[in-house]
């Protein structure tokens, strides 16, 4: 090699040594640039809230999504920080977001995201007014990579719907705000949207029994008409509860207006009229119970005193977004491979964005009166959100809710109780849709029916807020809940269930069908591939063997013919005849002769018993391993299931199911607790202590256990993800719900399966809101359809005749008999051995007259030698006569020489000489 062409492959080397080195600094800093900044004013305890928050979402998702280590910093402003120290701080930061409330505080966070171009959040924590242009501004899912936006606080967008349905409230202009601690003392933005109401003033609600009464009763002699409550929903009904002769009277008129999810429900409250005013985070519900969830699996909520209350859910929506949007921002920084920019402190471009959260506003009108107990009313009259702003569903929010004959029913997709259609003017069907229908005839009233935002049945938080179905009953939002849902203790006691509509339902397994595996060849299977190649290196070396033996072996007959000459069997053991031996030694046939030499006969001998034993055990063993296959099932029962960790197994997320086997694992852990406490009891005495020291716990761990692997699997949240699980997951998956949704989904999937017998039966019954005027009704109804056997027709027709179903093969109608499937190779090989054996014909039928035929040919040709020669000697002794003599011989012999080749057998030849 020449040095030139050296020095030119050296350079090219040392040039993409440093193109991969400066790649490698390049992502090193794109993932040490992961942070995420947030700027706070120095002693403003709202903004720590927020602050709080922040760090929890982090964590939320930095446990939910795939990213690398993202960190969370601070930096908090005072009187002397100025736009230089933020911008050193700012030189490795990814995303900055701001809980900054003060003018300069936010004007220089402002600045340095237009200089910097990092993409910054500023939440807006003052008061903020609609604007006129509101249909203009974004949301963050519509935002494209900003420079700067101003994110509004969702409890202040919150708050505008007060000055948008004064006007339908009726809401007088001298009116007295009430307010608890629902807002921190510092945070007085919400106060602005009761500008727009003259002569309003504010007051301090009273929270205690004694002075909440001391503060109604002057409150009555003021002469307070409209109160406006913007208070915790636990305040609210202590205060209707001592309020309630003056709110039946009419003389207060009270409005309440709060951020607290917290249903109303004061089963104490005999009297109540008002109108409820609540947010609900639309599309945040779940990602909440995520977030609560994920505190309690990993303990954080104990670690850190951090909890979700009612009240403060909609500000933990709010900075769930904002920190899910800081997540996504990196993320697709991290994509593309993007680094930060560089900048320095210089001014650059920007075009600032205004955005706010969805938020709905739901107004509720509850009324109450204790001269009518079965008459109770919590009904949504309107919603109101930012772009679309007030819709009522009556007509008008003063609405008599007593004298409506309308109801909401709210159900979810579980077929074949409800299933869609497809068809807008009759959108769903089912078992319960036609049971409703039934009903509706015999009760007389109208309905409107509409799917729960979550798709969940239901399930309680530790504030006692329900979700789901239940959830939509309990705040009002629905009038009657209609599902195949479970009666349970805990729902009812916030709901009222009528009579149940369908038999008792347990709970069971659901799991893919084992794929049976059928093969022509699986007799060959019964042993494994190295056995049957000893098999057949044993075979051959016997034959070898047996051959060896017998050439050698001077009492052999090959060796000895004249000792054995008067014998009836005489076999000689050439290789062919060995081979012979030791495949028939194997069959029922047997092999024969044996040889003459003893040991030739040890050799067979010991073949014999080898044989003996391998057919036995392929015997022995084919049957079963031809039907294993349908009888193996490693789940049968939920303790199979209980016991290993390969598969995985849950409920769906707020079924009924998982608020089984989440109860079952807190009473074990409370029975453990009940145990612990008594075992380490010191005022025992010592020998009632020592009873209960013992070595293993006395309580099962069972649930507990099983509770903690299903949160591990993550509980699928609806039924078709489960199926889905089940059918693709590559360890296995069982899925654990009720029998009516397992037996239809086995019904319309053969490849799904029931496992197990049923357990904790309950019935399905239609569930209204407690006290609701329909309920004794609806439960008339459903027991005349019972006693006319109409419910049994549903069934028939939903699930007997279910156009969905499909004809499966059943297993228990199938034989215990061996299917051609697995059998089938041996008729293969028979049509095999026949086809060689034809194949074998036509050799030896093509091999015989090939020889024959050369045979005859070397014969043709020494006989013509022969005549050829007669003709010779025949003309060499009439030399000596007349030529014509001569001439004569020689033709005649060559006449004799055609005959002959015109012949087509030897003895022809022979013939026609023979005449010469």
């Amino acid at each position: 090699m020449s040095p030139n062409r050296c020095s030119r492959e050296f350079r090219i080397l040392i040039y993409y040594f440093f193109v991969l080195l400066l790649f490698m600094i390049f992502q090193i800093q794109d993932v040490q640039a992961q942070n995420i900044l947030v700027t706070l004013d120095k002693n403003d305890t709202f903004a720590k809230s927020a602050l709080r928050h922040l760090n929890i979402s982090k964590m939320f998702f930095m446990d939910k999504f795939p990213v690398d280590s993202i960190t969370l910093d601070r930096f908090d402003f005072n009187k002397t920080s100025d736009i230089n120290i933020l911008c050193s701080k700012m030189q490795n930061v990814s995303f900055v977001i701001s809980v900054c409330r003060s003018s300069r505080s936010m004007g220089l966070v402002a600045e340095l995201a237009r200089i910097s171009q990092v993409p910054t959040i500023q939440v807006d924590l003052n008061y903020w007014a609609l604007p006129l242009n509101f249909n203009e501004t974004t949301t963050l899912q519509t935002i494209s990579s900003p420079s700067y936006t101003t994110m509004v606080l969702s409890t202040l967008v919150f708050q505008n719907v007060i000055t948008d349905i004064f006007a339908d409230l009726s809401i007088t202009p001298n009116s007295t705000v009430l307010y608890d601690n629902l807002f921190p003392a510092d945070f007085n933005a919400w106060r602005g949207a009761f500008s727009a109401l003259p002569g309003v003033r504010f007051m301090q609600m009273e929270t205690t029994v004694l002075k909440m009464r001391a503060q109604i009763t002057q409150l009555r002699m003021q002469s307070i008409n409209s109160l406006i409550l913007v208070a915790k929903t636990e305040n609210v009904e202590r205060f209707t509860l001592e309020s309630s002769d003056y709110i039946e009277q009419r003389i207060f008129n009270i409005y309440v207006l709060t951020k607290d999810i917290t249903a109303f429900k004061c089963d104490s409250c005999e009297s109540a009229f008002m109108f409820w005013l609540r947010p609900f985070p639309v599309g945040k519900i779940m990602e909440i119970r995520d977030l609560d969830d994920y505190l309690f699996r990993n303990e954080i909520g104990l670690e850190l005193d951090y909890s979700i209350n009612g009240w403060d859910s909609l500000n933990v929506a709010f900075y769930m977004n904002v920190m899910g949007y800081a997540f996504e921002t990196i993320r697709q920084m991290n994509a593309t491979f993007d680094v930060l920019p560089t900048f320095t402190c210089e001014a650059g471009p920007s075009e600032p964005n205004i955005t706010t959260t969805d938020v709905q506003v739901r107004i509720y009108k509850i009324d109450r009166n204790r001269e009518h107990e079965d008459a109770l009313f919590n009904k949504e009259v309107g919603v109101w959100t930012p772009l679309s702003k007030l819709s009522v569903m009556y007509g008008t929010l003063q609405v008599d809710v007593r004298n409506l004959n309308i109801f909401r029913v709210v159900t979810l997709i579980q077929p074949p109780f409800v299933q869609r259609t497809g068809d807008p003017n009759t959108p769903y069907e089912g078992y319960c849709i036609d049971l409703i229908n039934m009903i509706q005839v015999e009760v007389n009233f109208t309905y409107t029916i509409y799917e729960v935002e979550d798709g969940s049945f239901g399930t309680m938080d530790d504030n006692g807020n329900w979700n789901g179905l239940i959830g939509a009953l309990v705040s009002g939002s629905a009038d009657i809940a209609l599902a195949p849902l479970s009666v349970m203790a805990e729902r009812e006691n916030d709901v009222d269930f009528t009579v149940p509509y369908y038999d008792l339902v347990g709970t069971t397994i659901l799991m893919k069908k084992a794929d049976v595996e059928y093969s022509l060849f699986k007799f060959m299977k019964v042993l494994e591939w190295p056995v049957w190649l000893c098999i057949v290196a044993a075979y051959l070396f016997t034959s070898v063997l047996l051959w060896i033996f017998d050439r050698f072996s001077p009492y052999s007959f090959t060796n000895n013919q004249e000792r054995y000459q008067n014998d009836i069997e005489k076999r000689q053991f050439s290789l062919k005849e060995c081979l012979w031996f030791c495949m028939t030694s194997l069959t029922p046939q047997g092999g024969g002769e044996a040889p003459k030499n003893i040991s030739g006969r040890l050799v067979a001998a010991t073949w014999w018993l080898f044989g003996f034993i391998i057919i036995a055990s392929y015997t022995a063993n084919l049957a079963a391993f031809l039907t294993v296959s349908r009888l193996e099932q490693p789940i049968s029962s939920l303790d199979d299931l209980a016991k290993q960790y390969k598969i995985e197994y849950a409920p769906i997320k707020g079924s009924a199911s998982e608020t089984y086997f989440r109860r079952m694992a807190e009473i074990e852990e409370t029975f453990y607790n009940m145990w612990k406490e008594m075992s380490l009891n010191e005022s025992m005495s010592p020998r009632d202590r020592a009873k209960l020291a013992v070595w293993d716990y006395p309580v099962s761990d069972k649930f507990t256990n099983m509770w903690r692997y299903m949160q591990e699997s993550k509980l699928p949240p609806d039924m078709d993800a489960a199926v889905d699980r089940v059918l693709n997951s590559v360890d296995g998956f069982a899925f654990i719900g009720d029998a009516t949704e397992i037996k239809y989904a086995a019904l319309t999937n053969c490849k799904l399966q029931q496992v197990g017998t049923e357990f904790s039966r309950k019935p399905y019954a239609i569930a209204v809101q407690s006290g609701h005027i329909l309920k004794d009704k609806i439960s008339s109804a459903i027991l005349m359809l019972l006693n006319q056997r109409r419910l049994e027709t549903l069934k028939e027709k939903w699930w007997t005749d279910n156009p969905n179903k499909v004809n499966c093969p059943d297993s228990s109608d199938k034989s215990d008999g061996i299917s051609i499937q697995n059998i089938g190779g041996v008729f293969i090989v028979i049509l095999a051995g026949i086809a060689l054996s034809i194949i074998t014909l036509a050799f030896e039928y093509y091999y015989y007259k090939r020889k024959a035929r050369k045979a005859a040919e070397k014969e043709k040709e020494q006989m013509e030698m022969k005549v050829h020669q007669v003709i010779q000697n025949g003309v060499h002794n009439h030399n000596g006569d007349a030529p014509k003599t001569a001439s004569s011989i020689t033709k005649n012999g060559n006449a004799v020489m055609k005959r002959m080749k015109r012949s087509n057998s030897v003895s022809a030849y022979e013939n026609t000489a023979f005449q010469y």
